[in-house]
């Protein structure tokens, strides 16, 4: 098992996955376990996990992520789903419009970094049809798909993607 430090150096998207090899079902309860221990704001995790496994389901999906073929070929996708009324109840418009977005996003981050840490590679699909994929995921009421995460065996060396310095991204005050 890396550490913290490790796991997130190694965190690179992956896009095509080895289709022969399934996730095993203790390492994505592992996964599942680490993603709900994510912060969320006032802990109400205003959240769902969709984990997508079948193959007809990961293909529909990928075709409402505007035909992203790593969907269908990962064997596991977990898709992170917004429930802006359950932070809402609680914070009001800024719960609705921020808070449960941020709460979806944080878990789907630290699903990722587990993913890395128990040897599987993933990406982070943002660009989807919104209707679609909330069509495909049965979504109910004003719950709302933020990312979509492809896991499983990598079938590609995943590419180190630069990064900006520190000294322009960071500001002291």
């Amino acid at each position: 098992m890396w550490d913290l430090f490790e796991t997130v150096r190694h965190r690179h998207s992956v896009r095509h996955f080895q289709t022969d090899m399934p996730v095993e079902p203790e390492k994505l309860s592992a996964v599942l376990e680490i993603a709900s221990a994510a912060p969320s704001a006032g802990g109400l995790q205003a959240y769902r996990i969709v984990a997508v496994e079948g193959e007809d389901a990961r293909r529909r999906l990928a075709h409402a992520a505007h035909d992203q073929a790593c969907l269908a070929e990962a064997p596991l996708t977990l898709a992170f789903i917004a429930q802006p009324t359950r932070s809402e109840q609680v914070y009001g418009a800024r719960g609705r419009e921020l808070y449960a977005i941020q709460d979806a996003t944080i878990a789907a981050a630290y699903a990722q970094l587990a993913a890395v840490a128990a040897g599987l590679a993933c990406g982070w699909i943002g660009a989807f049809d919104e209707a679609s994929v909330r069509g495909v995921l049965g979504c109910e009421g004003d719950d709302r798909p933020v990312a979509l995460i492809p896991i499983g065996y990598p079938a590609e060396l995943p590419q180190e993607t630069p990064r900006r310095p520190l000294k322009e991204m960071v500001r002291k005050l």
